[in-house]
């Protein structure tokens, strides 16, 4: 396991759409596990892959509330209910804060490192994560969503 390079606003990576990952094998586990031990080294509760420069649907979650690491490869949602305003960070925007309005209640579907396919309900913070993250995938910013302005911190 390693760390990798976040990369930065303004870089093109974070702008493409990801592709689908056609096989899950050696590389995409050690993907897998090298997101995680960045992620967790900055500090953050997601990394998606085009953040570590690598266009695949694959992004990584711990909220810290005690549930632990979520792996998302190919992820999909099957619903979206509510509405909440949170604010919201980025690793690769770092000091950079905004409210955006994201669902109160998701349910995704993805695939997991042992190729099984399980889907989560995610509430409140986690269905903010679980949206942010996916946004990565599109080659989506939060900054995109905000309402109002962004704050610098």
């Amino acid at each position: 396991m390693a760390l990798r390079e976040i990369l930065k606003d303004g870089d093109e990576t974070l702008r493409k759409t990801s592709r689908a990952v056609e096989k899950i094998d050696a590389r995409v586990i050690e993907l897998l596990d090298d997101m995680a031990d960045t992620m967790y080294e900055a500090h953050g509760i997601g990394i998606a892959a085009p953040q570590v420069g690598v266009l695949k649907r694959i992004f990584v979650v711990d909220i810290g509330d005690g549930s632990g690491l979520f792996e998302f490869i190919d992820p999909f949602f099957l619903r979206k209910e509510g509405s909440q305003i949170c604010q919201e960070g980025c690793l690769s925007i770092p000091g950079v804060w905004g409210n955006v309005e994201r669902p109160e209640v998701v349910e995704i579907q993805a695939t997991d490192r042992y190729g099984q396919t399980f889907s989560i309900q995610g509430e409140g913070l986690m269905a903010v994560c679980l949206c942010h993250e996916y946004d990565h995938l599109e080659g989506i910013l939060f900054k995109d969503k905000v309402r109002g302005e962004l704050v610098q911190q």
